[in-house]
């Protein structure tokens, strides 16, 4: 199971993350960015059952339970370490969790009607445990049903210098956490998506301000900058989100998001 990224993230959790509050501000962002996302493309009507693919967000801030348990009537949350569990139960007690890994998961075929899966699937070593969690996921799919995925996006330059350092170097200069994985561009995915039975309705990208330097200053602001400060720094790292209506949006995402129903 190491290859999965709540594996990584979960046994080995990261130290940057074992402090108290640290990168509070950024993830508020980050949750910020995500639910604005997730309220234009999650259907409006509530949905029956609802499949987030990994505790992450909801282990290390407040992460997306509040505005999903509001848009289905049942959100479940999986995750393959014990230990992203335990943290995440403990900041959100009512959640229904289930450990299970993201390539075999333990439910019936159709089982839900939407699926949202942010930045799960860029944290495999191969590109074949990728192929296998998006079959898993459209399995459990029923025909129509929705699914929001965000993935490491391969054409921002950046990402692309990033992935093709070692793992080791840019974990020991604190670049990155925790592993990060096999990803890819926007249209190779889109084909991928295809080719697996999902029909594509929108594509975006998200996170556009420079994500290093933005946690860098985040981490200090949080620990010496008043609660005013840090209100103006959140705005303005926000106001980068318009750079997803430029044509160069996807030289600029961090993430690559994309919303598609089962076929």
């Amino acid at each position: 199971m190491k290859n999965i990224l709540v594996a990584i993230k979960g046994e080995g959790f990261p130290g940057a993350y074992q402090n108290k509050g640290f990168q509070k501000l950024w993830r508020t962002h980050s949750d910020s960015v995500n639910q604005a996302l997730l309220t234009r493309w999650l259907l409006n009507g509530q949905m029956e059952n609802l499949l987030k693919t990994d505790l992450f967000d909801e282990a290390v801030s407040d992460g997306l339970s509040s505005l999903l348990n509001v848009r289905s009537k049942r959100v479940f949350y999986i995750d393959a370490s014990l230990e992203v569990h335990r943290r995440a139960k403990r900041r959100h007690p009512n959640l229904q969790t289930v450990g299970t890994d993201v390539r075999c998961l333990p439910f019936a075929d159709g089982t839900f009607d939407g699926i949202v899966s942010n930045s799960t699937l860029d944290h495999f070593k191969s590109l074949d445990d990728l192929v296998i969690s998006l079959k898993e996921l459209y399995r459990v799919l029923p025909q129509g049903g929705q699914m929001i995925l965000t993935l490491d996006n391969l054409a921002n330059p950046i990402i692309l210098l990033r992935n093709g350092l070692p793992f080791h170097l840019l974990y020991y200069m604190k670049i990155v956490p925790y592993y990060v994985g096999v990803t890819l561009g926007p249209y190779r995915l889109q084909r991928l998506l295809k080719d697996v039975g999902f029909k594509i309705l929108e594509v975006d990208t998200i996170i556009h301000c420079p994500r290093v330097l933005a946690v860098a200053i985040a981490c200090w602001m949080e620990r010496h900058a008043s609660p005013k400060t840090q209100r103006v720094f959140l705005d303005f790292l926000m106001a980068f989100e318009r750079l997803s209506h430029l044509p160069t949006r996807f030289l600029t995402g961090h993430f690559i998001a994309i919303r598609a129903v089962r076929c």
